[in-house]
């Protein structure tokens, strides 16, 4: 099964995958509502209005993993949008540890980063590029979304 084949859940129950987007560029982010790192999300959301037209979304998965996300995908939503104005996709929570990794995490952690850094993600706002024909770059949550890496990935895999 391909990365793009890999089906998991919107907020309302539904389920998509990433083959909508095969052609274009996707960053996939585990998000938490209530982590020091949350701030982040003003830089994804600047990404996803920049980037859009070109064939980018950004794609918050809610994972609870580290204790710091809310108690339910209304909660979410709702701090999403009226906290920081998020229009990405934020989808249903998922684990991205442990023997409960959602399968699509599961494939995305097999990436490394920079640093060498593969297997378990290590805290929220981990976030991983998946590039057309699914190669996948890994950045680590201290990395910012608008950190210089970040971008000119981004900009050198879409159309220009």
């Amino acid at each position: 099964m391909s990365l793009y084949d890999i089906p998991f859940r919107r907020m309302d129950g539904s389920e998509t995958t990433l083959a909508d987007h095969a052609d274009g560029v996707v960053l996939v982010v585990n998000v938490a509502s209530r982590c020091g790192l949350t701030p982040q999300y003003t830089a994804l959301e600047q990404l996803q209005k920049t980037y859009a037209e070109r064939g980018f979304t950004v794609i918050g998965f809610p994972s609870n993993q580290f204790f710091q996300e809310l108690g339910s995908n209304e909660k979410v939503a709702e701090f999403c949008s009226t906290t920081y104005g998020v229009t990405f996709p934020v989808v249903d929570r998922v684990k991205v540890n442990g023997r409960h990794t959602h399968p699509l995490y599961a494939e995305l952690k097999k990436a490394a980063d920079d640093g060498g850094h593969s297997g378990r993600v290590r805290w929220n706002f981990e976030k991983f590029l998946v590039l057309p024909g699914g190669e996948v770059r890994r950045f680590d949550p201290q990395t910012t979304p608008d950190a210089p890496e970040v971008v000119s990935a981004i900009e050198a895999h879409l159309p220009r």
